[in-house]
């Protein structure tokens, strides 16, 4: 299916930044990527809990849940996880103009899919989440079973086992996942955002 040309995007009366003047805070897409098990959707949770406490506008988009609607008719193909992060930008795009801070927790494994999102937004509204685990790791966790699963051949192109998983090379913040609890994994991506001014200080 082509793409429609009779469409015209219709410009807001409100901008984006009379919403963050309103909600005194900044907006920004806070990407984590890593491999399944390393702590995204664990942290995501808990990061997301903490800036709703300290009255921050905020949303998360998990790539389970995302799943089970938007991107239902997805696979797991390079061809169709590259559109499961293309679209999962464009909406993440359209919550930073509402004034959101937006988590996001996708295993996302290109380099250029992750890249292609932060070209999207404006300058400094991406920020990169790298949870960092080894494979040995995330699979002695295996949260899901799913380690387990690729294992016994029940799941092909499974990422960091036989699909690729390409690791950010500069990402805004590493979180080594090994060491760090969750309770300091979150408290150093509050650190960051109030270090450089996304909140006030809490």
């Amino acid at each position: 299916m082509g793409e429609s040309k009779n469409i015209t995007w219709h410009a807001s009366e409100v901008t984006k930044d009379e919403r963050l003047q309103r909600n005194q805070h900044k907006s920004a897409v806070i990407w984590f990527t890593g491999l399944s098990g390393s702590g995204k959707s664990t942290i995501s949770v808990e990061l997301e809990k903490a800036l709703f406490n300290h009255q921050i506008h905020t949303y998360r988009l998990d790539g389970d849940n995302v799943r089970h609607g938007l991107n239902r008719n997805l696979g797991f193909s390079p061809e169709d996880r590259k559109e499961n992060i293309r679209r999962i930008g464009e909406v993440s795009k359209l919550m930073v103009d509402a004034g959101l801070i937006t988590v996001t927790a996708f295993i996302s494994p290109y380099k250029s899919d992750r890249e292609a999102v932060r070209q999207l937004l404006d300058t400094d509204d991406f920020i990169e989440v790298y949870t960092q685990c080894s494979l040995s790791e995330c699979e002695n966790r295996d949260p899901k079973g799913l380690y387990k699963k690729v294992r016994n051949g029940e799941i092909a192109e499974f990422t960091g086992v036989n699909a690729p998983y390409e690791a950010p090379t500069q990402p805004e913040i590493v979180l080594d996942t090994e060491i760090l609890s969750v309770e300091a994994s979150v408290s150093k991506i509050m650190d960051y955002l109030q270090q450089h001014q996304y909140i006030d200080s809490i």
